[in-house]
């Protein structure tokens, strides 16, 4: 149980950067951008193909993000100055970026288990360190020993990475363009009678949501050790999930509140779903099927919580009024009305 909760919570940091892409383009841009499908794909084909041909692993992460940047660009000129609907112009992009990652990798599947991948490198860093032997002998002695992972370097590695990328991005959405990109979101008529440029903004915003996305493709292919073209097949859905749990669960008062819950959204998606897993009656086929119960549950379970909540309230309201009205005398309230 142990194990498996470990390598959710290890995957679960690294898809949180996909979710944090999803967040800007579905939340803060109210774009419903498909191209995430495909560009997570790009980033994966893109990395790996460098890897494969020498390249240095994290330089080949780089140029991933850099194509991911350009395919949510390539969305956004669609959308802006090609006039084609937001829905319509991410589904084009996306199923243009199936060929197009067919082409970047040559064939369906890229295996890079023998490769020096950006995870093995900070493997073979943090094996010098001795801070598993550490880490491990403190929880062997708590009685934990049976369920240790091989190490710790990539969920520290990823953490680092994962929280890095959330204070970028909290930064950025400070900043003038952040906040004229914000703007963007919940109302283009009047950021524009600012003289914002919102078609700019919509690009600007589109590239950066997909380079993130490429990004958690890219360390996606090199953490599992393939890249495949139909890796990235509800992705999109995946993503919404964890923005919607993160978002039911932890709030969203502040920015920095809410990036951090779709962190955390991410790790809970990951954990639930390696959970189900080990149910009897269900079989890794089901997995989507899993994601979209999971969704369903995350969007429909906060109504059902608020209408409770707003009953009770009502409740409360009206047994205090009540008790009110019975320690008046002769059963007239403050005014002096008598009550019938």
């Amino acid at each position: 149980m142990f194990t498996a909760i470990f390598g959710s919570f290890e995957s679960g940091i690294i898809y949180a950067i996909m979710a944090l892409g999803v967040y800007l383009s579905f939340r803060i841009l109210d774009f419903p951008d498909l191209t995430v499908d495909g560009s997570f794909v790009t980033g994966a084909a893109v990395a790996a193909t460098l890897v494969v041909s020498g390249m240095n692993p994290f330089i080949a992460t780089i140029l991933a993000v850099a194509a991911g940047f350009a395919a949510g660009c390539i969305t956004g000129v669609l959308h802006t100055f090609g006039k084609i609907n937001a829905l319509l112009s991410g589904i084009l992009m996306m199923i243009a970026l199936y060929s197009i990652n067919l082409r970047i990798m040559g064939r369906s599947n890229v295996p890079l288990l023998n490769q020096e991948t950006s995870f093995t490198t900070v493997e073979s860093i943090w094996s010098k360190l001795g801070i598993d032997s550490a880490l491990n002998n403190m929880l062997s002695a708590i009685g934990l020993g049976e369920f240790l992972p091989n190490t710790w370097g990539i969920l520290f590695f990823m953490i680092i990475v994962t929280f890095l990328i959330k204070f970028l991005t909290d930064r950025f959405l400070r900043t003038e363009i952040g906040l004229a990109l914000r703007a963007t979101g919940d109302n283009q008529r009047m950021i524009r009678s600012f003289s914002a440029n919102t078609n700019l903004l919509i690009i600007l915003g589109l590239g950066i949501s997909n380079a993130m996305v490429a990004l958690s493709g890219a360390l996606i292919a090199q953490y599992g050790g393939f890249a495949d073209v139909g890796m990235g097949i509800g992705m999109i859905i995946i993503g919404l999930a964890s923005v919607i749990i993160g978002e039911a669960l932890f709030g969203t008062k502040t920015i920095v509140r809410t990036t951090l819950a779709v962190i955390g959204g991410a790790i809970i998606y990951r954990i639930v779903v390696s959970m189900a897993l080990r149910v009897e009656f269900l079989e890794t086929g089901d997995m989507k099927l899993i994601t979209a119960t999971i969704v369903i549950l995350a969007l429909v379970m906060p109504r059902f919580m608020d209408r409770y909540k707003e009953r009770k309230r009502k409740a409360a309201k009206h047994a205090q009024r009540l008790q009110e009205l019975a320690l008046t005398p002769e059963g007239k309230d403050e005014s002096g009305v008598t009550i019938k």
